[in-house]
């Protein structure tokens, strides 16, 4: 069973009274009593996550059994190869890519990687992705324009790693390079941020024809807590700072910074995980399909003008 989050405490309560119940001789009417708990806990659970915060929303997209992208790898595509090292330094674990099948469509998988379990996540730099992580992503979905095959690519970082070694590579440069090789790049592009979009590491594999975000997932240009320690030298006010930056999926779609939100199941996806799969995999189908039918100049042009009007303002005449 998943973790609670702090604003699930009324479901913990349901929780340890099931384990109770559990723990006694089973009877029909003790499994009646089970039943009845477990049918409250959904209720309650579809109550809380159908008025979410911004801050709570961070915190489920942040919550650490969250489906990574190999897990979306192992439910949504077979034949799946991953492509190690960016052939200038060294392998970035932060990023897997690799050529894998959709649906009987062959296509290029790029995706950050923060693992399932504090081994892995030492082993992926909890998604931080340094430098080499985007030149081998680059070097991935330039592969995949050679052999014409879509790319998928699965957002989910904090941010790129900000470490002095990192600087010292280039990581800025690394990742102005895919944004603008990845405008270019003469092959459909769908985006998926299913976890934190968190600033530059998550804009430098997100540049695409299509956006699509989950519900519970955050999208932003800076953490509430380092948004809040910047303005105000207060992270306390980090649940401010949330509401004031819009990086949920309702806000952005209204912004036109995503295109569609990929439905989760009560409580998040990583209540559910097949579920939460089965929800992408609709979505993705659509936007593969609908992207593909276009051609060449008409889906670079819309590419273009899809980032090239991002950050409008309204003018307010007196």
């Amino acid at each position: 069973m998943a973790d609670l989050l702090e604003f699930e405490e009324p479901i913990g309560v349901l929780q340890k009274e099931i384990e109770a119940l559990s723990m006694l001789p089973s009877t029909a009417d003790r499994q009646r009593d089970i039943a009845r708990l477990r049918d409250r806990i959904q209720s309650i659970r579809e109550e809380l996550y159908e008025s979410l915060t911004p801050w709570q929303r961070v915190l489920v997209a942040r919550h650490p059994a969250r489906p990574t992208t190999l897990d979306y790898v192992e439910q949504l595509f077979t034949d799946f190869v991953e492509i190690r090292g960016d052939r200038r330094f060294a392998d970035d674990h932060a990023i897997v890519a690799g050529p894998a099948v959709y649906h009987g469509t062959p296509l290029m998988v790029v995706g950050h990687q923060k693992g399932s379990d504090t081994k892995q996540k030492i082993y992926r730099n909890f998604g931080y992705a340094r430098p080499e992580g985007y030149r081998k992503a680059l070097r991935a979905m330039q592969l995949a324009e050679k052999f014409g095959r879509p790319i998928v690519c699965f957002v989910d970082t904090p941010a790129a790693y900000p470490g002095i070694e990192s600087e010292e590579r280039g990581v800025a440069e690394a990742i102005a390079v895919n944004l603008r090789e990845m405008a270019v790049l003469d092959v459909p592009i769908i985006v998926v941020v299913h976890g934190e979009g968190g600033s530059g590491g998550a804009l430098g594999i997100a540049v695409g024809d299509r956006i699509l975000m989950h519900e519970f997932a955050v999208y932003s240009v800076i953490p509430p807590e380092g948004c809040a320690a910047l303005l105000w030298r207060d992270t306390n006010r980090k649940i401010q700072a949330a509401e004031a930056l819009k990086i949920t999926a309702p806000d952005l779609i209204g912004l036109d910074i995503i295109d569609e939100i990929v439905k989760e199941p009560a409580g998040g996806a990583h209540t559910d995980p097949a579920a939460a799969g089965q929800f992408l995999d609709v979505a993705l189908s659509k936007a593969l399909a609908e992207i593909g039918a276009l051609g060449s100049d008409e889906r670079l042009e819309r590419r273009y003008q899809k980032f090239r009007t991002m950050g409008r303002v309204g003018i307010i005449e007196a």
